[in-house]
C-alpha cells in the first residue's frame, strides 16, 4: 500500500507545488491550509509523513507539532519555513521532528527526506516488532490438556500469516484470549487489536459500528465517526459472536473482504482498509447457512482457518492450573482441601473458563484463610455435594452407574438446567445470567433436552 503523506501550509502555490511532486512519485497526498484542518484530517486518515509550515494562522506550527507527536507518535514530521532560526529549529528537533527545511524548497531533498522518513518508520515498526516476538509468551494459553497444546500449536502457525481465521466454541470458552494471542505473535502486534460483539450491539447500529459515519448520515450523527474498520487498519479486527450479525451486515463484511475498502454511513468517499480479520462464534454455521441465517459465501471467507476451543468440561486437567493462574493474578494464596480438587472437576462448568475466573474472584472477595474446602466451594458455586445429598439423589445416582460418560454428562446437564430454570421462575434471561451463558445459548439446550419454557404471553411479564 502507498504511503500516505499529509502538507500543512497556508500558501496555496507551496501546497499544490509539493503535492504535484510527491503524486509524481506515486505517494497519496492529502493537503491542508491550517493545522486545525491538518489535525482533523488526521483523525480521518492513516498518515505517514506530515510537512508542516511554522507560520499557521489559527493554531501555529509548534504547537501542532506538539498536539501531533502527542496523539501520532508514529508519524514523521518535516517541519518548512521561511523565516526560520536557530532556536526555532532547535525547539523542534527536541520536540521529535525528522528533519527541517527551508524555503525555497529544493526537489531533490524533498524526494531524499521523504525516502529516508518512510525507511525510517518502516525500520522502526520492524524493531518494534523483533522486540514484542522476542518478549511474546504463551502464559495467556493457560492449561496442559492436549486440546490446549494443540491450540498453541495452532496459533504460532496462524500468526505468521494474514489468513482469516474463525474461532468456534461455547460461550466463556476462551475464544477471544485465543484472537489476542494470534495478533500478539503476528506482524500486525504492534497496531491496534479492535473487537466488536456483534451479538450486542441492535441491527440498526451494526453497520454504523463496522464502517462509521459521517455526520448527517442519521438522526443521531451529530458528527462524522470512525468505524471498527478504520480503527483497526493495519491490525486485527476480532468479530465476536459474528453468527448473529445481520444478513445487511454480512453483505458489506464480506464486500470489503474482497475490495479492502469502505465506505462509511452517509458518505461517498472510499476508504483504504488493511485488516485481519478473525471472527468467532458459539452458533454452527454451517447449519445456520443451510437455514438462509448466515451467507454461505462469506463463511467460507473466514473459516480458512479453523480453531476449535473445546469446553472446559473436556478438558479438565486445565482447571487446576487455570484456577491458579486466576488467583495469582489477584494475589491471593489458597491451598485445596482434601476433595476439593475432585469437587472442581465433577463441577460441569456450564460457564466454562469465565465462570472458573468468576469462581476465583468469589474466592478472593468473600473466602477467608488459605484452604479451600469442599463445603466452601459448594457455598461459591451454590451446587449442593455429592456426599451430602445421597439420600435426595439415591436413585438418581444409581441411574448414572447404568450410562455411558456422554449420556451421564447429558442426563446432568438436562437436571441442572431444569432445576435452573425452576429456580429463577421459568424466566430465560434471569437463568442465563444465573448460570453464565447467554440466553440464546440456553434456549439452544432446552430445545435439545425437550425442557418447555415461557410462552410469550407469559414471557412478556418477565420483569
Amino acid at each position: 500500500m502507498m504511503s500516505a503523506i499529509l502538507i500543512i501550509d497556508d500558501e496555496p502555490g507551496i501546497r499544490h507545488t509539493l503535492a504535484s511532486i510527491l503524486e509524481d512519485e506515486k505517494y497519496k497526498v492529502f493537503t491542508a491550509e491550517d493545522a486545525v484542518t491538518g489535525i482533523e484530517l488526521l483523525n480521518n486518515e492513516i498518515i505517514d509523513i506530515v510537512f508542516l509550515d511554522v507560520l499557521l494562522p489559527r493554531l501555529g506550527g509548534i504547537e501542532a507539532l506538539e498536539k501531533i507527536r502527542k496523539e501520532w507518535p508514529a508519524i514523521e514530521i518535516i517541519m518548512i519555513s521561511g523565516h526560520a532560526n536557530i532556536d526555532m529549529a532547535v525547539r523542534a528537533v527536541k520536540l521529535g521532528v525528522f528533519d527541517f527545511l527551508e524555503k525555497p524548497l529544493s526537489l531533490d531533498r524533498i524526494l531524499t527526506i521523504c525516502r529516508n522518513a518512510i525507511a525510517i518508520k518502516k525500520l522502526k515498526e520492524e524493531n518494534k516488532k523483533l522486540r514484542k516476538c522476542s518478549k511474546f509468551t504463551d502464559d495467556n494459553l493457560i492449561g496442559s490438556s492436549a486440546a490446549i497444546r494443540n491450540i498453541r500449536e495452532l496459533v504460532k502457525q496462524a500468526a505468521e500469516s494474514d489468513a482469516r481465521i474463525m474461532i468456534t466454541g461455547e460461550n466463556g470458552a476462551g475464544k477471544e484470549v485465543i484472537a489476542r494471542a494470534i495478533h500478539q505473535r503476528s506482524g500486525r502486534f504492534d497496531n491496534p487489536f479492535v473487537d466488536v460483539n456483534c451479538a450486542a450491539i441492535p441491527d440498526a447500529l451494526i453497520e454504523s459500528e463496522l464502517f462509521g459515519h459521517e455526520k448527517g448520515a442519521f438522526t443521531d450523527a451529530v458528527s462524522s465517526r470512525k468505524g471498527r474498520f478504520e480503527l483497526a487498519h493495519r491490525g486485527t479486527l476480532f468479530l465476536d459472536e459474528i453468527g448473529d450479525m445481520s444478513l445487511s451486515a454480512q453483505a458489506k463484511v464480506l464486500r470489503v473482504i474482497q475490495e479492502q475498502k469502505i465506505e462509511r454511513l452517509g458518505g461517498e468517499k472510499t476508504i483504504d482498509t488493511d485488516v485481519r480479520i478473525i471472527a468467532a462464534t458459539n452458533q454452527d454455521l454451517e447449519k445456520a447457512c443451510e437455514e438462509g441465517r448466515f451467507r454461505r459465501d462469506l463463511f467460507f471467507r473466514l473459516n480458512v482457518i479453523n480453531i476449535h476451543v473445546p469446553p472446559l468440561r473436556e478438558r479438565l486437567e486445565d482447571i487446576p492450573l487455570l484456577l491458579h493462574h486466576f488467583l495469582e493474578q489477584l494475589k491471593k494464596e489458597i491451598t485445596l482441601g482434601e476433595g476439593a480438587h475432585e469437587f472442581l472437576m465433577s463441577h460441569d462448568w456450564p460457564g466454562n473458563v469465565r465462570e472458573l475466573k468468576n469462581l476465583a474472584e468469589r474466592i478472593n472477595v468473600m473466602h477467608q484463610g488459605n484452604v479451600i474446602t469442599v463445603d466452601d466451594l459448594e457455598k461459591l458455586l451454590d451446587k449442593k455435594s455429592k456426599k451430602t445429598s445421597n439420600t435426595e439423589h439415591a436413585g438418581f445416582n444409581e441411574n448414572l452407574n447404568n450410562l455411558n460418560f456422554n449420556e451421564a454428562r447429558e442426563n446432568f446437564e438436562k437436571n441442572y438446567l431444569e432445576f435452573q430454570l425452576s429456580k429463577n421462575n421459568g424466566i430465560i434471561s434471569r437463568t442465563a445470567e444465573a448460570i453464565g451463558i447467554y440466553p440464546s445459548n440456553l434456549h439452544a439446550k432446552l430445545k435439545k433436552y425437550n425442557i418447555p419454557v415461557l410462552s410469550k404471553k407469559s414471557s412478556k411479564q418477565e420483569p
